[in-house]
C-alpha cells in the first residue's frame, strides 16, 4: 500500500530533523523543502542530514529575488511597520515561502504539508493561512500542537535525547539559549533568555550589524532613486573613485546590509503584540529596510498630497496588521495593497541619506513628480498666494476654539 506523500518545510535545525524521523516513524514519506530566502545556511550539508535520517527527497528553491521583489520592496512601497517599530521580516518571509512549498507539493502529489512552527507563536497562523489560501484542498500536520507529539516532546532536551537515540546529528547548544529566523531581510532573535523583557540582551547576540561602539568612524551617503514607492537604484559615493551605482534589486539589498551593518543600522529590542493575545519580547535588525524605509518616508511627505498621505497611512497600517497576522493572500490585503500602489503613482525621485553610528539621516530630495512648489512657499516670491486670505482661514478656526473658552470658563470640570 503506497504512503501518503508530505512535504516539510525543513529547516535543518533540531525541530525539523526530529519532525521528519517523527513523520517517517508515523509511515509516511516525506520530501523535505528548504527555502533560500537568504538565511546564513549550509544547505548541501542540510540536505546530506535529511536523506541520511531517511527524507525520499530534498528540494532547495532559491527565493532571495522572489522574495526581494515581491515582498520586501513592496512592504517599503507600502510602508509597512507593525506597531509602529517592527519591519515584518519574519511576516513577509512566510507568505514567500508557501508559494514555493504549495507549487511542490501539487507537482509531486502530497496530501499534507508540515511545519515545525510552535503552538504560542505567529508563524504557524502565518503558515497555515498563505497554504489554505494557495491550496484549499491542502492539509496540514502541526505536530507542535498534536497531543501524542507535544505530550512526547515537552521542550528542546526531549528532542535532543529523541534525536541522539535515532542517531541524528544535533546543533543545539546552552551556547546561544534563544531562537532566531534569519533572511535577506533581517534576523530576529526571541525565546530562551529573552523571554524576560527585563533582561538586557547578552552582549554579540546580534551577527548583522556592528555594536555602536564598533562601527565606523565616518559617515556613508547614498543616494536612492525611487519609481512609483518603489526603490530601482542607488548610488555610493567611493573617495575620488567612480560612484558604485547599483540596480539589481537583490544586490541593492546586500549592499544596504553590508553597509547598514558596519554602521549598526537596523537594530530594535521590542514587545510586540502576538496575533493569538499573547505579548513577546523580539530582537531584530534590519540594516537596508531600516534606510530604505527612511528614505521612502521622506520622499512620500514630499511627493503625495497631504490627505492622500493621511488616508494612505490608515491603510498602511491595516496591511501591516494583515501581513503580520498571515492574511498575505487575503481579499482584504489584496484590495488595500492595490490601494496603496496607487497613492504611489507620484512617489519617484531621489533622496539622499547619510547612514552614522545607527542613525540615518535625511540629507536631501529631489522629484519631478513632488507637489512641493518653491514660489508658493518661499518667503521672498508671492507665488500667487494673498496673505490676505490667512486672516479669514484663522478666524474660522478659531471659533471654535473660542466657544470652547466660553465654555470651560463658566464650567468646573
Amino acid at each position: 500500500m503506497a504512503k501518503d506523500l508530505v512535504i516539510l518545510a525543513y529547516s535543518g535545525g533540531l525541530d525539523t530533523s526530529c519532525i521528519l524521523k517523527w513523520l517517517i516513524q508515523k509511515n509516511y514519506d516525506v520530501v523535505c523543502y528548504m527555502a533560500d530566502v537568504g538565511q546564513d545556511e549550509d544547505f548541501e550539508k542540510a540536505r546530506k542530514k535529511a536523506k541520511n535520517i531517511g527524507a525520499k527527497d530534498v528540494i532547495i528553491e532559491d527565493l532571495r529575488k522572489e522574495f526581494v521583489d515581491n515582498y520586501m520592496l513592496p512592504a517599503v512601497q507600502m510602508g509597512l511597520i507593525y506597531e509602529s517599530r517592527y519591519y515584518l521580516g519574519t511576516a513577509l518571509a512566510r507568505p514567500c515561502i508557501s508559494v514555493g512549498i504549495v507549487t511542490a507539493a501539487k507537482k509531486l502529489g502530497a496530501k499534507y504539508i508540515s511545519h515545525g512552527a510552535t503552538g504560542k507563536g505567529n508563524d504557524q497562523v502565518r503558515f497555515e493561512l498563505s497554504v489554505y489560501s494557495l491550496w484549499p484542498e491542502g492539509k496540514i500536520i502541526a505536530p507542535w500542537r498534536l497531543p501524542e507529539f507535544f505530550e512526547r516532546f515537552q521542550g528542546r532536551s526531549d528532542l535532543i535525547e529523541f534525536a541522539k537515540i535515532e542517531n541524528i546529528p544535533v546543533a543545539a547548544t546552552p551556547k546561544e539559549p534563544w531562537s532566531t529566523d534569519e533572511n535577506i531581510m533581517h534576523i530576529s532573535y526571541e525565546s530562551g533568555v529573552l523571554e524576560d523583557p527585563g533582561v538586557v540582551a547578552p552582549s554579540g547576540i546580534y551577527k548583522m550589524t556592528r555594536d555602536l561602539n564598533k562601527t565606523e568612524d565616518y559617515p556613508s551617503t547614498i543616494d536612492i532613486v525611487f519609481d512609483k514607492g518603489l526603490p530601482v537604484s542607488i548610488v555610493i559615493p567611493s573617495g575620488h573613485e567612480k560612484p558604485m551605482e547599483l540596480s539589481d534589486s537583490l544586490t541593492i539589498v546586500q549592499t544596504l546590509n553590508k553597509l547598514g551593518g558596519q554602521h549598526g543600522v537596523g537594530r530594535i529590542d521590542i514587545v510586540e503584540n502576538r496575533f493569538l493575545g499573547l505579548k513577546s519580547r523580539g530582537l531584530y535588525e534590519t540594516p537596508a529596510g531600516t534606510i530604505l524605509h527612511a528614505a521612502h518616508l521622506d520622499l512620500e511627505a514630499f511627493a503625495l498630497d497631504r490627505e492622500v498621505l493621511r488616508m494612505k497611512k490608515y491603510l498602511q497600517e491595516k496591511m501591516s496588521d494583515f501581513v503580520y497576522n498571515g492574511f498575505w493572500f487575503s481579499p482584504e490585503a489584496t484590495y488595500t495593497r492595490k490601494c496603496l500602489e496607487l497613492s504611489q503613482q507620484g512617489v519617484s525621485g531621489k533622496v539622499t541619506v547619510q547612514i552614522y553610528k545607527g542613525n540615518v539621516t535625511i540629507l536631501s530630495r529631489k522629484s519631478s513628480t513632488s507637489l512641493y512648489n518653491k514660489d508658493l512657499v518661499s518667503m521672498d516670491v508671492a507665488g500667487g498666494f494673498s496673505p490676505e486670505d490667512s486672516t479669514g482661514f484663522i478666524n474660522i478656526n478659531a471659533i471654535r476654539l473660542k466657544e470652547y473658552a466660553r465654555f470651560t470658563a463658566q464650567t468646573k470640570f
